[in-house]
């Protein structure tokens, strides 16, 4: 049987920001410590793509000093961020993981970055993304075993937060971007709502399934990361004015009642591991009469068909600069998707686009008894070699429709490195999803103490 594993807590992103606005700990001290991690294991890890270290020193710096004033500080005051390097920012090239953005400066951050600047964090660097972040991998090993894949597309920020090298950390996913690499970098990883977070200033790749994604070592790290980002962006038409969602106060309150959980095979679980099997079994033993095994309805067997069929769509139209102006200079991967998506129909696209819907109404009733479905984040343990980024086929169904989902580090697989344990919430409920995370997380501490 594989041994359930909850990685050991180390100080995280809240308590040092609530340090540093105490006055107990410095930007500068805890930027520094991050920096050094990185001198000590970035040959191995490969997780960065920029990163100047006196302007880090230097924004740490002026944090402190704002402190020192007296003036109010933000939720993310002092405390350092990597972002993924298809995240625009003004101060920082932004080159999206390709040779053909090279060198590439935008004129202005991205409307998370401009966000996260507002709380107080200091943007410490940018993290390597995949080509265009999709399948073509980057430089970045996983940091428990580098001749093993850390995961794509986010991989540097799924590394950067495994190695300790950052406490937080902004990816994305269209497909299993986030997901994944935190299953296999054994992190927390928070895939939000469909248009919780703005992606005004990110990489499109396809609206209808692009998100932000969030790395941390706790849920409530990734509900404060989540909190300083989220909020409507007239922008981006695919976010809506609503009131704040507080995520991390909620993670942090105790459920009403018990959480019950349905525990989801879905539609690829042929392709599901024996150690991740086996971890869910033994997940669904300890939980008891509060986990059901819940099959899905024969209309979700459509849902990796037609999350293609948009996704490919989206490449097609706003990636097809890249093709034009460089075809040459783009992986094969890349191009083929490209070129597929030229080829989809428009009334497939509409009806794609229809069917989400549907499978949101599904997915309704069974949140109408659960408050979490659980699930694989991915078919088992990080594959060895770096030619590829693994298989995102356990994340497809929930990006297709738009729920919030977060892997949790939770088993170990029989080569002893880590597997996540997906939780997937009904879509607009990423609160609630966190405070049962949050919970489950504590009861396996509980029991293993």
């Amino acid at each position: 049987m594989v041994d359930l594993m909850v990685k050991e807590r180390l100080p995280g992103a809240a308590e040092a920001a609530a340090a540093i606005a105490e006055g107990s700990l410095r930007s500068e001290e805890l930027v520094r410590a991050c920096l050094e991690r990185i001198e000590a294991s970035e040959e191995a890890v490969q997780a960065w793509t920029f990163l100047d270290p006196d302007y880090a020193l230097k924004q740490a710096r002026e944090r402190d000093a704002f402190r020192g004033s007296g003036r109010p500080v933000g939720p993310l005051h002092g405390v350092p961020v990597g972002l993924k390097d298809i995240i625009d920012t003004a101060d920082m090239p932004t080159e999206n993981g390709t040779v053909l953005d090279a060198g590439r400066r935008p004129r202005e951050d991205a409307t998370m970055v401009a966000r996260l600047r507002a709380a107080g964090a200091v943007v410490l660097g940018k993290t390597v993304s995949t080509e265009l972040a999709f399948y073509g991998p980057g430089k970045t090993r996983n940091p428990h075993d580098a001749g093993r894949t850390p995961g794509g597309s986010s991989s540097g920020s799924a590394a950067a937060v495994a190695a300790g090298h950052v406490p937080l950390a902004v990816g994305s996913q269209t497909n299993g971007s986030t997901i994944r690499p935190a299953s296999f970098c054994g992190v927390v990883g928070f895939k939000p709502s469909h248009g919780l977070i703005p992606r005004t200033g990110m990489l499109t790749q396809a609206p209808l399934l692009d998100a932000v994604g969030i790395f941390a070592n706790s849920v409530e790290d990734a509900g404060l990361l989540a909190d300083a980002m989220a909020g409507h962006d007239p922008a981006d038409g695919e976010t809506f004015p609503m009131a704040h969602p507080r995520l991390q106060r909620t993670a942090g309150a105790a459920p009403p009642v018990k959480p019950s959980f349905a525990l989801v095979k879905g539609p690829t679980w042929d392709a599901a591991g024996e150690d991740t099997r086996e971890g869910l079994e033994e997940l669904r033993g300890f939980l008891g009469d509060a986990c059901d095994e819940v099959p899905l309805p024969s209309a979700f067997e459509r849902a990796h068909e037609l999350h293609r069929l948009l996704m490919m769509a989206g490449f097609a139209k706003n990636l097809s600069s890249y093709y034009e102006r460089g075809a040459s200079q783009l992986s094969a991967v890349m191009r083929s998707a490209i070129e597929e998506g030229r080829q989809v129909l428009a009334v497939d696209h509409m009806l794609a686009h229809e069917w989400r819907d549907v499978l949101n109404a599904g997915l309704a009733e069974v949140f109408e008894r659960y408050d979490a479905i659980i699930t694989p984040a991915a078919p088992g343990e990080a594959p060895e070699g770096l030619s590829a980024t693994g298989d995102p086929t356990f994340c497809t169904l929930w990006t297709f429709c738009g729920t919030p989902a977060l892997s949790l580090p939770l088993l170990q697989g029989a080569a002893g490195l880590p597997i996540g344990v997906q939780l997937v919430g009904p879509r607009g409920d990423d609160a609630r999803l966190m405070r049962t995370a949050r919970w489950l997380t504590e009861q396996l501490v509980e029991a293993q103490d």
